[in-house]
């Protein structure tokens, strides 16, 4: 089996909804659900947190998670993520001559993710002989734009020939949760997507992103069914058994 590493990026600097990644959501801590599921991955090796903020590495160790603190230069408004997951490869190569296979590239932002998601992307990179992976949802709407010319159209879909939403060929929109990644390649791309590209769905009540107060209500209230599905399920299979 490969070596894989986790390596969730968690600055301190979020501006829509402040101090996002430590905001409580379900009992917790934001990023403290993208750990535990995570740790839960039976293909997961380590999970680390890259942060700049002392709180949020607090945080993160306290939910189980190792932390590598990120540099001030990489954890600006414009510095990317994938300057924050070469920045751990290079620190824990040069600490512990520590290297990965691959690299688990996970955004806590996206908390209703399960550990059979992680392992199902790490496990369809290697099943479709990927080089790169990312969790994906489907999608079934019309898109629309405004052209140079200040002109609408259709982005998916021919306006003058409307069709059923169901008649759309099949599209999948990118999720930001999981992103699976050989690491050899990704030190040559210094980019999470290269070479051959593999897609893990994942459904639409998995893959809410976090970007702004509403999507917390939103969030929660996923969590609150999940679960009362469980109570659910629970209550049924000792009905059963009785």
């Amino acid at each position: 089996m490969p070596e894989v590493i986790a390596i969730i990026p968690a600055r301190g600097g979020s501006k829509a909804v402040p101090r996002k990644n430590v905001y409580m959501l379900a009992g917790k801590p934001l990023i403290a659900h993208m750990i535990e599921e995570a740790k839960r991955a039976r293909s997961v090796n380590r999970v680390v947190v890259s942060t700049d903020d002392s709180e949020i590495a607090s945080v993160s160790e306290e939910y189980g998670a190792e932390v590598v603190r990120r540099p001030k230069e990489f954890s600006t408004d414009t510095a990317s993520s994938e300057l924050a997951l070469l920045h751990v490869l290079t620190y824990l190569k040069k600490n512990e001559k520590y290297a990965p296979d691959l690299i688990v590239f996970l955004q806590c932002t996206s908390p209703l993710i399960l550990c059979k998601d992680i392992d199902g992307t790490v496990k369809t990179l290697l099943d479709k002989g990927a080089d790169s992976a990312l969790t994906v949802t489907p999608f079934h709407g019309f898109l629309w734009r405004r052209n140079p010319q200040g002109k609408v159209e259709g982005i998916n879909h021919n306006k003058i020939k409307r069709i059923r939403r169901q008649d759309l060929k099949k599209q999948y929109q990118e999720t930001g949760a999981i992103y699976v990644v050989k690491k050899e390649g990704f030190l040559k791309a210094k980019n999470r997507f290269f070479g051959k590209l593999a897609m893990y769905v994942t459904p639409l009540n998995r893959s809410l992103e976090i970007n702004e107060f509403v999507d917390f209500q939103v969030a929660e209230a996923l969590f609150n069914e999940r679960k009362f599905q469980k109570t659910v399920k629970k209550t049924y299979n000792r009905a059963v058994k009785y």
